[in-house]
């Protein structure tokens, strides 16, 4: 069947405008880090694609290196708008990145100019698109001089292969530097990308939070829910099916402490006082600060799409309760 979008897809959404710019994203924007490459099954994938459009979820974050393998994820993906968004395309915001390896040789990482344009060259081909509608710098390159990056990021703006450009795990002092330099060009900086989650404040310990505020940049948050810790799922201890129990080089059990554990559930009988999932609740308190535009999450299932945009019900905090969040989170 020919997929046809939820009507209602915009109702119960939220919007927010990233910083000072035209453009406004979604509270919960869907990532496509590592549930979207070869080893996930294409209609799983093309079940979440419709599903979180339907839900209202415009904003999708890919970059070169997603899947795994590398650029598989931008493929699925480009099969996926061919088959099925392709009517929506002026609908959805479609981000994508560079920084990090990509192909052999001298050029296949960081930040020259030669490599940022041959990605971004090679992602709009993956995924069968004329232009992206924001480019980032996926991480900052000590090598390469900040005003030849900056400068690349200005070109294919200027070569309509992308609408807007951002920066992604870039210091606040980095931050100021960049944004300096793109303002002079003329493209401004319209978002920053930094993980952000009860469980790693340092955008705020940092200023990097303030700072954004400040100059009028937008921000997406990765990791919200601390690669699942910030979830129902290790309540009861480490799951044999989870990503800690098994080879995972992105989650281990070491990271799943007694501190840690204890932690999660003293916040999970907060989440249960508010009528929250603890994912849920994970979600609105990055979302309670103003600099911070959307919530960027992963998913592997459908219901996590709903329970995302279930937050939504109930997105503000007591000074109670943000005060006994910050007591659970500081004990050591």
């Amino acid at each position: 069947m020919v997929y046809q979008a939820n009507e209602a897809r915009y109702q119960e959404m939220l919007y927010r405008r990233s910083g000072k710019s035209g453009l406004k994203l979604p509270a919960i924007s869907l990532g496509l880090w590592h549930n979207f490459g070869d080893g996930t099954p294409f209609e799983t994938g093309r079940g979440l694609i419709r599903h979180a459009f339907d839900l209202g979820i415009t904003h999708f974050d890919l970059a070169n290196n997603y899947g795994p393998p590398p650029g598989s994820a931008e493929e699925q993906f480009g099969r996926i708008l061919k088959l099925d968004m392709a009517p929506y395309r002026d609908e959805m915001v479609i981000a994508t990145k560079a920084g990090y390896k990509m192909w052999e040789g001298p050029y296949n990482e960081w930040g020259s100019r030669k490599y940022l344009v041959s990605s971004l060259d090679r992602s709009l081909e993956r995924m069968g698109l004329d232009y992206v509608d924001i480019f980032y710098h996926h991480r900052p390159d000590p090598d390469t001089p900040l005003e030849e990056t900056m400068s690349a990021l200005d070109h294919v703006v200027r070569q309509g292969k992308a609408l807007y450009v951002g920066i992604s795990n870039y210091s606040t002092e980095q931050t100021k530097e960049a944004a300096a330099i793109l303002k002079q060009l003329g493209t401004p900086c319209l978002i920053h990308q930094p993980s952000y989650s009860m469980m790693n404040r340092r955008p705020e310990e940092t200023g990097l939070l303030d700072t954004l505020g400040e100059l009028g940049i937008g921000s997406i948050v990765f990791s919200p829910l601390q690669k699942g810790i910030l979830t129902d799922r290790y309540l009861n201890g480490i799951p044999s099916d989870s990503r800690a129990a098994g080879a995972s080089v992105f989650m281990s059990t070491s990271e799943l402490t007694d501190t840690v554990l204890t932690k999660v559930r003293n916040l999970q009988a907060i989440a249960d006082e508010r009528g929250q999932k603890l994912s849920q609740m994970a979600l609105a308190w990055v979302l309670r600060k103003e600099t911070v535009t959307s919530a960027l999450i992963g998913a592997s299932k459908i219901s996590q799409l709903d329970d995302a945009v279930g937050t939504l019900a109930n997105l503000t905090f007591t000074e109670d309760e943000l005060s006994r969040i910050d007591a659970i989170l500081s004990e050591n």
